[in-house]
C-alpha cells in the first residue's frame, strides 16, 4: 500500500489590510496571485491543458494569460519599454507545463512588482495604454489586476 499523500495546503483566505490605500491595493495583489499559484501547482499537465469552459482556455492558458496581462500592463504599458507588447496566446505551447507556467507566472510577477516599486505616485498615469484610452495610472493598473 502506498504512502499516504501529504495534506494539501488550505486555501489561503483573503488578507485583511487595514491599512494605507497602497498597501491595501498590493495585498490583495499577492493574495490573489498566490491563490492561483496554488491552486494551479498540484493540477497535473494533461488536466491543466483541457478546457471546461465555452471559450476553450484551460488553466494552463489561465495562467499563460495572467503572466502576459502583468507584463503588458505594469511593464510595457506604464513603464514604457520600446517593444512590442507581450503576446497573450492562451493555447499551451507542446512542451509547456504547469511548473513552466508557473515559473514563466512568478517571472512576470517579479518584473511588474519592479515596476509597481518604482512608482511613488498611484495617480501618476503610465506611458500608454492597451486601450483606446489616455495611459492608466498605477492605481488603476492595480485594481485591474485585482478585479
Amino acid at each position: 500500500m502506498p504512502p499516504p499523500a501529504p495534506p494539501q495546503p488550505a486555501d489561503l483566505r483573503p488578507p485583511e489590510a487595514n491599512t494605507d490605500e497602497r498597501t491595501t491595493l498590493l495585498t490583495f495583489l499577492r493574495y490573489l496571485r498566490e491563490a492561483v499559484i496554488r491552486k494551479a501547482e498540484d493540477v497535473p499537465d494533461a488536466a491543466a491543458r483541457t478546457s471546461a469552459v465555452p471559450s476553450g482556455t484551460s488553466l494552463l492558458g489561465l495562467v499563460r494569460h495572467l503572466a502576459a496581462v502583468e507584463l503588458n500592463w505594469f511593464v510595457w504599458a506604464y513603464q514604457g519599454p520600446d517593444r512590442e507588447p507581450w503576446d497573450d496566446d492562451t493555447t499551451p505551447a507542446g512542451g509547456e507545463t504547469v511548473a513552466s507556467a508557473v515559473a514563466a507566472y512568478r517571472d512576470a510577477i517579479r518584473q511588474a512588482d519592479a515596476v509597481i516599486t518604482g512608482c511613488d505616485d498611484l495617480g501618476r498615469p503610465g506611458a500608454r495604454s492597451l486601450r483606446e484610452t489616455a495611459p492608466p495610472s498605477m492605481r488603476w493598473i492595480l485594481v485591474h489586476m485585482i478585479e
